[in-house]
């Protein structure tokens, strides 16, 4: 009898050896997940950021990276503390996902708390970014944001083409008579902002606003659905 129950105690151990096995397997994954959605957010949209008031958004895709990594140091730890079954290792491990979970989680909920005020945010400040740091000394970041902005979304103003007249730059002798910086043309040469006609210029409905709001905002929600989701996955 007693040998009957050592052996029942020796399958189940196998059995949860092998269970942990699998739940470190799909958790190294998912570590490999999250910090691959917070590079792919900062590599490709990082020049956008400059026209940002807040720094929000680079923060999250920042802890979701940290966290990404922590993720698959500590699920590295997971298959050594496994094979080997060494308690402290095992117990360093659950410590560990316990603070991945905490960083997932605030990662998750910035980005969500950031996503509802996104929009006031940028209807308050990327008209003013355009009217008084374009092309102004020491805002080359913004500039350049500014210009990949327009051209990667084909815009031109921050609600509208209009919003040029009211720029720094355009009142200014350097714009050498250009109603809207170059970079709101369909076909960019040198001057083509002086003729600010539909055929030539940018005349999106709603603006640069409306398209960096739906972009960023798509981004947001991927990045707390990614961080909460996971969050909840290690619960």
């Amino acid at each position: 009898m007693a040998h009957y129950k050592a052996e029942q105690d020796d399958w189940l151990l196998v059995y949860l050896k092998y269970l942990l096995f699998v739940f470190n397997f799909f958790f190294w994954v998912g570590g490999a997940a999250v910090m691959a959605v917070g590079v792919w957010t900062l590599v490709e949209k990082s020049g956008y950021l400059s026209v940002l008031a807040s720094s929000t958004f680079a923060a999250s895709a920042y802890i979701l990276i940290f966290a990404g990594a922590l993720v698959m140091v500590t699920g590295f730890l997971g298959f050594c503390a496994i094979i080997r079954e060494d308690r402290s290792c095992l117990s360093t491990y659950f410590c560990l996902l316990l603070v991945i979970f905490l960083v997932e989680l605030v990662a998750g909920v910035l980005a969500h708390m950031y996503y509802q005020r996104l929009s006031d945010e940028l209807k308050q400040h990327l008209a003013r970014t355009l009217a008084e740091n374009y092309r102004q000394p020491g805002a080359a970041d913004i500039t350049t944001s500014v210009d990949r902005l327009q051209q990667d979304f084909k815009c031109c103003g921050s609600n509208s083409s209009a919003d040029w007249q009211h720029s720094a730059y355009i009142l200014s002798q350097e714009a050498e008579g250009r109603r809207v910086p170059d970079s709101c043309c369909k076909t960019v040469v040198a001057r083509c902002g002086q003729r600010a006609h539909p055929s030539n210029i940018y005349k999106v409905e709603g603006g640069c606003i409306s398209k960096l709001e739906q972009f960023l905002a798509d981004h947001l929600l991927l990045m707390g659905a990614v961080g909460i989701g996971v969050a909840c996955l290690q619960v």
